[in-house]
């Protein structure tokens, strides 16, 4: 069995929308702690992803420190299965113990609402990744353009990150928060690979010239996540891995083998990781959730991948990035 680190899910929101109250153990969601150790799970990221247009009588940093002690409140629940990982000797000892890994991280830099106060807070609770955007404008940055019927589908070449997304990019670097591309339009990712010079992941992205969304890596963005040693995470929701109906509604293994195979021909097998997005997205792959990431193993397999490749895919490549971001 090969071990997985998943950089993104959505379980603890998703746990936090519930109407009945369930917990991490079994939940009835794509991860569950069951799920993750039949998997073959070493390290889940777990976002605490926020809603900006949802919130209504809290501001985006209370809405986060509210999923943040949902999140605590979960791992304290289940000491003997999991444990928070703040730095790389963390996972090491949690590994050597047979317990999953568990990273906490921000999707959607809007809720540090422009203070390094609260992203200091936020990384002293133990943030260790984080975007900079989801999909709205906020004080660091902007998103991927939106599709819209009518207009043409380009990327972003002008809005870059703002001086204080400047300032937040090297703060999280001197930090040891991982700086995570995804969701971040193609200005802003040319900011950030200015302004620092270790790793950065893009957490739950795939390869634009393998689907034509925004949402994913072009081949240019791929060859400089290479150059600084950076992964991608391979994306399962269906409509950034293909755009032949129905994309928005299913796909398969292979179409995720698809994208590795052009990520490996652009940027090398050293660049690719997985970041399923698992809880987090709408339509049907041939990994239901998190106790079938083998499936996708014995695929890559046959598809002419060696140990060595899915090793570095299911984990390797990620730990790498790790071990030389966390302070």
């Amino acid at each position: 069995m090969f071990q997985v680190i998943d950089m993104h899910c959505d379980t603890i929101p998703a746990l936090q929308w519930k109407e009945k109250q369930e917990h991490l153990a079994d939940a009835d969601l794509q991860i569950n702690l069951d799920k993750l150790e039949k998997g073959g799970s070493l390290c889940q990221c777990f976002s605490l992803f926020t809603f900006l247009k949802g919130l209504k009588d809290e501001t985006p940093f209370e809405h986060v420190r509210k999923l943040a002690d949902l999140w605590k409140s979960e791992m304290e629940r289940y000491p003997d299965r999991i444990c928070q990982i703040k730095t790389y000797a963390d996972l090491m000892q949690v590994q050597k113990e047979g317990k999953i890994g568990a990273v906490m991280t921000v999707e959607e830099g809007g809720v540090y609402e422009g203070s390094i106060e609260k992203l200091h807070t936020l990384y002293d609770l133990g943030v260790r990744i984080s975007t900079l955007t989801w999909n709205f404008p906020n004080e660091l940055g902007f998103p991927n353009p939106a599709q819209e019927e009518g207009k043409p589908y380009l990327p972003d070449l002008e809005n870059g990150l703002t001086p204080t997304g400047i300032a937040f990019v090297e703060e999280m670097e001197r930090l040891g928060i991982v700086i995570d591309l995804s969701h971040l339009n193609d200005a802003g990712i040319r900011d950030v690979f200015a302004h620092t010079r270790g790793p950065v992941i893009a957490s739950h992205s795939n390869a634009r010239g393998a689907c034509f969304h925004l949402r994913n890596l072009s081949d240019e963005m791929i060859r400089q996540l290479a150059e600084r040693g950076g992964v991608t995470g391979i994306n399962f929701c269906p409509s950034f891995l293909r755009e032949e109906e129905p994309a928005a509604k299913k796909a398969s293994t292979m179409d995720m083998v698809r994208h590795m195979k052009y990520l490996r021909n652009v940027g090398g097998i050293d660049i690719i990781g997985l970041g399923t997005d698992f809880d987090g997205f709408s339509g049907e792959t041939d990994v239901p959730d998190a106790a079938h990431m083998q499936h996708l193993a014995d695929v890559m397999s046959h598809e002419g991948f060696t140990d060595e490749e899915i090793e570095k895919v299911f984990s390797k490549n990620v730990l790498r990035v790790f071990r030389e971001c966390w302070k």
